[in-house]
């Protein structure tokens, strides 16, 4: 049976709003900024403190610091919370947070490589949200940025997790055969929901009987 959802998307196609909405409508716990707070709390460091020294941050982490605190949330933000952590660190603690909410299940985790790190586990569903170009230029400059701003970030962040994945998964982001689904979020968020959560229905039923 399905207990986890791990939701992959390119930025701007609105995976993360389309991951909130799932975990409302099943009443789940949602791991995406929570995430984040999670592995502040554990390594004892003040994310106020980190976005006001973002300066400071080792140029050869910054990247993957990007990935983790800016791209989780679809939008452009500071790195939060790892100050004084590796980007081997950082990862460990995030697969920590990650194994911890899949033992529990019923949740919905983003990004992070989720769809990598638990790819073994039968009680996953994976999927990844895509939009075509202007969809996401359409959904980036929605949040406040110029035309110009939003290409720069739909290429630069995308190209920022497939360097993460490669890094630390081996793999190519995205790897189409490890998705139960891959969604095309023009269609609009409720369809790609109901679309995700019928799948989900029938792949219960299909293992039930």
């Amino acid at each position: 049976m399905i207990r986890i959802i791990a939701v992959e998307r390119e930025y701007g196609s609105g995976g993360a709003a389309i991951a909130r909405k799932m975990a409302e409508r099943l009443g789940w716990k949602l791991w995406d900024e929570a995430l984040t707070e999670e592995i502040a709390r554990m390594a004892q460091v003040n994310q106020a403190e980190v976005t006001r020294r973002e300066e400071r941050v080792d140029p050869l982490f910054y990247r993957l610091a990007k990935v983790f605190a800016r791209g989780s949330f679809e939008r452009s933000l500071p790195v939060s919370g790892l100050e004084g952590l590796d980007a081997d660190r950082m990862v460990e603690l995030m697969q920590a947070v990650m194994e911890r909410a899949s033992s529990a299940g019923n949740c919905v985790i983003v990004g992070r490589g989720a769809p990598y790190f638990l790819r073994d586990r039968d009680d996953v569903f994976s999927v990844f949200i895509f939009a075509p170009l202007e969809e996401k230029l359409r959904r980036v400059k929605g949040g406040g940025q110029s035309e110009a701003k939003a290409v720069e970030l739909i290429s630069e962040i995308d190209n920022e997790r497939a360097t993460f994945v490669k890094k630390y998964y081996g793999k190519d982001w995205p790897t189409r055969s490890l998705y139960h689904l891959m969604l095309n979020s023009k269609v609009g968020d409720e369809a790609v929901v109901r679309t995700i959560l019928a799948e989900i229905t029938l792949l219960d039923e299909r293992n039930r009987g």
